[in-house]
């Protein structure tokens, strides 16, 4: 495992960077500009944006990452002496629970409500209005949370 750490910190640093520009983008412009669009446009296109997203390439960068970062958390809780054993468990725990936590708990159940609603309608504009500014502030959070991983990854190496 030692010899493979290094390789496997850069790999989650990459990762982890790559998660956090996905986010980026999203906070810094998408949703700022679906937000221009009328509400039943800006319903539709993030409802076909939360289809989208899911695939293979996607999951491999998210998911992949949050793998590396268990098993380099896990290494660095094994052995606490090595040198850069807080910025992995810092790493790990930053994008696990920043991450994939605040995804799971907050973003996933409003894309849910997202997906249900009916664009055109009094309550899908409604809806569309919370779903903006929240859905927005938990994804700053991920992406914070994100590139403060991929930095304490980087720390970490040698």
């Amino acid at each position: 495992m030692e010899a493979l750490l290094p390789a496997l910190t850069v790999l989650a640093a990459l990762g982890a960077g790559l998660v956090a520009g996905i986010f980026f983008a999203f906070s810094a412009f998408i949703m700022a500009a679906l937000g221009r669009l009328p509400a039943d446009g800006g319903i539709s296109a993030m409802q076909s944006i939360n289809v989208a997203v899911l695939n293979p390439l996607f999951f491999l960068a998210f998911f992949g990452t949050a793998m590396l970062a268990l098993v380099l958390a896990v290494a660095a809780l094994i052995d606490w002496s090595h040198a850069g054993a807080s910025y992995l468990l810092a790493g790990g725990l930053l994008y696990l629970v920043g991450t994939i936590f605040v995804t799971i708990a907050f973003n996933v159940p409003l894309n849910n409500r997202l997906a249900a609603a009916k664009p055109g309608t009094a309550e899908g504009a409604k809806l569309w209005a919370h779903y903006l500014s929240s859905w927005t502030t938990w994804n700053h959070v991920r992406t914070a949370a994100a590139l403060a991983a991929a930095a304490s990854f980087i720390l970490a190496l040698p």
